[in-house]
């Protein structure tokens, strides 16, 4: 398959959650998904559990069922306290404006979630949130990677991703519509997939850098 040639800080640095720039009318080669796959499953994973299980979603009716599924969830996400708009209040000017843009394009991404090409959706078996508190963190520390991996290489061969979770206020339901048994399998996010419109993607801002948010040796 043909990749971008990126050197790895460029594909850390650029891999975005695109959202404005998908290509919805672009069918995605199922090759493409297999070959980002290969990735996924090559991440580390604790106990070398390799407990991982991926859904891929092409299918034009569940696509559809589960943009659906989003909408209902993003209008709720919306008024929440921890939006990416009420995030902006009481922000410095240049933070509230990125704020107002993600929260923007992700509106877009709402309206437009049906039209996505590809949607992936990490599993875990079992149910996540009966573990108890270390047990569910290394659990989903074994798959989180792994859907990093595979966004990293979905980046390199000119596909955009978004991790959302928002689907997840209805889960339940999304299961019924993926024919997921809900009891013994949880999702843990859904990915969009597409071509993107364009490949110059750059690094985002990061307010103060890595240095406001490092501490050395002691929390004080």
């Amino acid at each position: 398959m043909t990749t971008l040639g990126l050197s790895a800080d460029e594909l850390l640095s650029t891999t975005r959650s695109v959202r404005k720039r998908l290509d919805f009318d672009r069918p995605v080669d199922p090759a493409l998904i297999e070959e980002c796959l290969e990735f996924a499953v090559q991440a580390p994973t604790g106990s070398n559990s390799q407990s991982w299980q991926f859904l891929v979603v092409t299918d034009e009716d569940r696509r559809q069922a589960l943009g659906d599924i989003y909408r209902r969830g993003w209008e709720a996400y919306s008024g929440m306290s921890a939006s990416a708009a009420a995030l902006a209040v009481g922000a410095a000017e240049d933070r509230a404006d990125q704020q107002m843009r993600v929260m923007g394009s992700a509106a877009y991404l709402a309206e437009n979630f049906h039209r996505v090409p590809v949607m992936l959706i990490p599993c875990l078996p079992g149910r996540v949130e009966q573990w108890p508190g270390m047990g569910s963190v290394s659990t989903l520390a074994g798959i989180i990677p792994s859907t990093w991996s595979f966004m990293l290489a979905a980046r390199e061969r000119g596909l955009g991703t978004c991790w959302t979770t928002i689907h997840l206020m209805f889960e339940e339901e999304a299961a019924e519509v993926l024919a997921i048994p809900y009891s013994e399998v949880s999702q843990v996010a859904l990915i969009t997939v597409a071509h993107t419109l364009g490949t110059d993607f750059r690094p985002a801002t990061r307010a103060g850098g890595a240095a406001a948010v490092t501490r050395w040796n002691a929390w004080d």
